[in-house]
């Protein structure tokens, strides 16, 4: 690995040289720009036959992302989890404790194949999430208990635990980073949102330093799911007839002015402070970055969210999307916050109400991680008992 490269508010990920297999220059160029590409998507198969490991060591992605529906997808589909389940089946465990232990051992094997970059990038990149049971994301208490039991069952350092970013979560999250437990908060769908969820790493970090806990040894990502919004927005104008200017452009304006806030934390007294004690920032990460229209680029949800200090989570088809035609500036979201404001500006005169808008995707979010969840559960259950 290269190393990284570091200033007071940032650290970029460099990514290293394979002369076998040289790096597309779109995603040297997203690496360049100060941007951590991660790989949404984690199963049995990817592992053994060292799919993960060659893009790693290629420099292709830098983390690994998880939740309910790529398990459910995953483990659905493969007979790979076959000797897995048939060990499991002889112990006579319960199908929670399956869950988590197929679960977690693909996470563990993943930290392994990313501990290179994670000790290279001085514990920032090299992260592997793992989330909490949807079923809990009104639970607070609940989500902390199993936050730390996921942080103990995984036993990696480059780990990360996701939260989702409802009311509840918020206790859970700041409560989670405040036991030095780093955290990837997800399903945040709104500035106002993203502001709570800031504010939780934030108090958190205060609590963790409180009580004697290393800063530097804490991560925190927040994950701004980007297409769901202009699914959602988009389909209230294409209903109202106002559609055609203002489709494609809810989502984006949103994830510049929250990276607009994010830069507006590092500027202020309280984060120089906690940076002083060894904390580095929480860094916004685009989630849900492909793209579901046909009339969009396929590569919107990357090449116009490109900033400094930032996370790229993308699946498979993205991903290759953007090495074989990404075309990437230097920075698509500095500067840009007065256009994003007048774009949400004409959206809410064209009748779409954003508060809205985010209440019914913090809703459908938990929902389908609840159902892929429970599918999960189903079908592991089924073969348990085969």
């Amino acid at each position: 690995m290269e190393g990284t490269e570091m200033n007071a508010n940032h650290v970029k990920f460099v990514a290293p040289k394979v002369a076998s297999t040289p790096l597309a220059a779109p995603l040297a160029a997203l690496a360049a720009a100060g941007v951590s590409i991660w790989l949404d998507d984690l199963s049995r198969g990817r592992l053994t036959s060292g799919s993960l490991a060659r893009d790693v060591a290629a420099g292709r992605v830098v983390g690994v992302t998880t939740n309910p529906s790529i398990f459910a997808a995953s483990i659905g589909q493969s007979e790979d989890y076959d000797e897995q389940i048939d060990d499991l089946r002889s112990t006579g465990v319960s199908v929670g404790e399956a869950v988590r232990m197929m679960t977690a051992t693909d996470v563990r094997k993943a930290c392994d194949v990313l501990r290179p970059v994670y000790d290279a990038t001085g514990r920032v990149d090299g992260r592997v999430s793992i989330e909490v049971s949807p079923l809990l994301a009104r639970e607070a208490e609940a989500t902390i208990a199993e936050a730390r039991q996921l942080w103990w069952l995984v036993d990696r350092p480059n780990v990360m635990i996701k939260i989702p970013a409802t009311r509840e979560g918020l206790t859970a999250i700041r409560a989670t980073i405040g036991a030095g437990i780093s955290v990837n908060v997800t399903l945040i769908f709104s500035v106002d949102r993203y502001s709570e969820v800031v504010d939780a790493y934030l108090g958190g970090l205060d609590d963790a330093r409180a009580a004697g806990i290393d800063l530097a040894s804490i991560q925190s990502v927040a994950s701004f799911f980007i297409s769901r919004i202009d699914t959602e927005v988009d389909g209230r104008l294409d209903a109202a007839g106002a559609g055609s200017p203002l489709r494609g452009t809810a989502a984006v304006a949103s994830g510049r002015l929250a990276y607009e806030h994010h830069e507006v934390v590092l500027a202020s007294p309280r984060w120089k402070a906690l940076a002083a004690a060894g904390a580095t920032p929480q860094r916004p990460l685009w989630a849900s970055t492909s793209v579901k229209d046909p009339a969009f680029p396929d590569t919107k949800y990357v090449v116009d969210l490109v900033a400094p200090g930032t996370v790229n989570t993308m699946p498979p088809a993205t991903l290759e999307a953007v090495a074989d035609h990404g075309a990437i500036p230097a920075d698509s979201v500095t500067g840009t916050y007065d256009g994003a404001r007048t774009a949400l500006a004409a959206l809410a005169a064209a009748g779409v109400d954003m508060g809205d808008v985010t209440t019914v995707l913090e809703n459908q979010g938990v929902q389908k991680f609840a159902d892929a969840w429970r599918t999960l559960e189903d079908g592991i259950a089924s073969a348990l008992t085969a």
